[in-house]
C-alpha cells in the first residue's frame, strides 16, 4: 500500500510522517514515534489501555486512523506532565496505589484528565461512568477512585497548581 505524508501534532510538537492510509494512531505512536506509554490491550476499543486525548477528548487509539487526526492536538501520557513534574493525577495514582501493575494506568490517566478538564467536580457516579471504558485486569478500582477523589479535593482546596505540583 502506498504511504501518504501526514503531519501530526503530538504533545505540543509537530511530526511529519509517511504512513499507510490504514495506519492506526496507536501503531504510529508506538512504532514510528516510540511513544510507548500508550498501550495495546485489545485492538477493539474495549479496554482503554490505548486512550489518548484528541483535542482534549479521550479517544481509543487502537481503532483510530492516524490520518484522521491530522491537524488536531494529540496528547499521550508522555505529554501529561509539565515542566518535568508529574501531573496531580499521576502523583495521586502513585500515592494511593492506583497504578497497580501499571499497564492500564496510562489509559486511566488520560480518561481522568479528559473528565476533569470537562468537569472539575464530578460526582462518584460520573467518575465511574467515565472510567467504564477502561479495564484494569489486576484488582478492584478502589485505589484509583481514592486517587481521583484526592485530586478533586486538592484542586478544590487549591493545594495543587494547574501543573499538578503542590503549593
Amino acid at each position: 500500500m502506498k504511504k501518504e505524508l501526514i503531519e501530526l501534532r503530538i504533545n505540543g510538537r509537530s511530526h511529519e510522517l509517511a504512513v499507510e492510509p490504514s495506519a492506526l494512531l496507536l501503531d504510529v505512536l508506538r512504532q514510528d514515534l516510540e511513544l510507548t506509554g500508550t498501550k495495546r490491550g485489545c485492538d477493539e476499543s474495549s479496554c482503554g489501555a490505548c486512550t489518548v486525548l484528541v483535542e482534549g477528548v479521550a479517544m481509543m487509539s487502537c481503532t483510530l486512523l492516524a490520518a484522521s487526526c491530522e491537524g488536531q492536538e494529540i496528547t499521550t501520557v508522555e505529554g501529561v506532565s509539565e515542566h518535568g513534574s508529574l501531573a496531580a493525577i499521576q502523583k495521586a495514582y502513585g500515592d494511593w496505589g492506583g497504578a497497580q501493575c501499571g499497564f492500564c494506568t496510562p489509559g486511566f490517566i488520560m480518561t481522568v484528565k479528559s473528565l476533569l478538564a470537562e468537569n472539575p467536580d464530578p460526582s462518584e457516579a460520573e467518575v465511574r461512568a467515565a472510567l467504564s471504558s477502561n479495564l484494569c485486569r489486576c484488582t478492584g478500582y478502589s485505589q484509583m477512585y481514592e486517587a481521583i477523589k484526592s485530586v478533586i479535593a486538592a484542586e478544590q482546596r487549591g493545594t495543587f497548581l494547574s501543573s499538578g505540583s503542590a503549593k
